[in-house]
């Protein structure tokens, strides 16, 4: 395909609101992913709560700190210079230690909202704890998305009488996060049919963007080479890592395998104990988190890479797009966003009884580790037609371009809500606050 790279008067401004590298979220490398095809299309200015980036994404874009508790839709505009495409895109995710602060944003500034994740009540839960949060604030959007139910709900999770994983099947709270949002984009069919569902603002839907390596050269797995195995990211309970060693457990005297984990464990030393209770000490490998080459390497040199997630909201896995890129075997749960994915492509196991799934595939591999191969190479080529960087940009670059009118749409629904509401009587000057709020 032909590139294309947009003359400097035609390209919209995009305001980037994201965790950078080197913080240690995929969210901050996606980020990187998809810089240099939306700088050939878009003036884009990365905005981060953290004084510390990667010195080196100057080299492609401007870098600036802002204040999520302070900064105005003019800070950002004039921060650099007056111009007349301006939009504001605000990366959501679970994370207290990446996201709180881009939260509370969110609740200030109209601004299109990327939720990476549906189920961000951790996220909530970890601010009200870490972050003096009220938890008023908190419980008012649990009643105001779920009504009483919800703010019931809300006391007992930040009480620990209720575990996340109960908690997000059926309030993920991600509705949270739209309180002044112009419109929501997305990233797999089911997150979008939930925002759908829930709001009446304008929903994208975009592939998520992975950059595949130009040349891939598959690395050779002797048949008689012990299986080497792999989880990687954060890990928490979600991520199945019990039920993987309790399925490890119950092959090692019959597979000579090696496993390892790479990345932040939710509790590294409940995870040590259990790999030495079920005598796995020797074959399981904790080493934190590593380098982005380190990670790619061992992917490549993998049999099976195990990418659990259950229960999921359904948002798409940087991961599974990484794993393709290694042309990796990995094995889903067969459930939300995986369930779709093309058979061909990954190995998928109940989630119903996902252990002996895994006993049953790992027996598999053992016998005819041409089955991992392939899966991997049809993997790739997925990754290669399905999630591409410059159609993603085409697609920001597209919502970019609607951004004031959403702003404005938004603004009027807002309002209307206000005057509109029992015993409230206040006229509302439309028009100052269009000129205030959206540019």
């Amino acid at each position: 395909m032909m590139q294309i790279d947009l003359p400097l008067r035609q390209r919209p401004r995009v305001h980037w609101v994201s965790p950078l590298p080197p913080g240690e979220t995929d969210i901050a490398n996606y980020t990187l992913r998809i810089l240099p095809e939306l700088t050939r299309l878009a003036e884009v200015i990365l905005w981060t709560d953290t004084p510390d980036w990667d010195p080196a994404l100057e080299n492609i874009c401007q870098v600036r700190q802002l204040d999520p508790d302070q900064v105005l839709p003019a800070d950002l505009q004039t921060a650099i210079a007056p111009h007349s495409g301006e939009s504001i895109f605000i990366h959501i995710g679970n994370s207290w230690l990446f996201h709180s602060g881009f939260l509370r944003l969110a609740h200030r500034l109209p601004a299109v909202i990327v939720l990476h994740d549906l189920a961000i009540q951790e996220l909530c839960r970890d601010m009200v704890r870490f972050d003096n949060q009220s938890p008023d604030l908190y419980l008012s959007e649990m009643e105001k998305w779920y009504g009483e139910p919800g703010a019931e709900a809300g006391r007992k999770f930040l009480n620990d009488d209720i575990t996340p994983y109960n908690l997000v099947a059926t309030m993920p709270g991600f509705e949270i996060a739209l309180g002044r949002a112009c419109a929501v984009l997305t990233h797999t069919d089911a997150a979008f049919a939930a925002v759908k569902a829930r709001t009446d603002l304008p929903c994208y839907q975009l592939n998520l963007p992975y950059p595949a390596r130009a040349h891939h050269w598959p690395r050779p797995k002797r048949i008689s080479d012990r299986l080497r195995l792999v989880q990687f990211g954060y890990i928490g309970p979600n991520r199945r890592p019990e039920q993987i060693l309790e399925a490890l457990a119950e092959v090692r005297h019959e597979i000579d395998f090696r496993f390892d984990i790479l990345g932040k464990l939710w509790n590294p030393a409940y995870v040590q104990n259990r790999i030495d209770d079920l005598g796995l000490t020797d074959r399981v490998h904790l080493h934190g988190f590593v380098k982005e080459q380190v990670l790619d390497e061992m992917l490549a040199e993998s049999h099976l890479v195990f990418n659990l997630r259950f229960p999921t909201m359904g948002e798409a896995s940087g991961s599974q797009l990484r794993i393709w890129d290694s042309a990796a075997a990995s094995v889903v749960s067969d459930h939300a966003w995986y369930a779709g994915l093309p058979d061909d492509t990954v190995f998928k196991v109940a989630t119903d009884d996902d252990t002996a799934g895994l006993i049953s595939l790992l027996h598999r591999l053992a016998s005819d580790r041409s089955l991992g191969r392939d899966i991997g190479e049809k993997g790739r080529s997925h990754l290669l037609q399905t999630h591409r960087p410059d159609h993603y940009a085409q697609g920001i670059v597209k919502i970019a371009s609607e951004f004031a009118l959403h702003g404005r749409r938004s603004l009027y629904q807002r309002s209307a809500r206000q005057v509109l509401a029992p015993g409230n009587e206040e006229v509302f000057d439309y028009s100052a606050l269009v000129n205030k709020v959206i540019w």
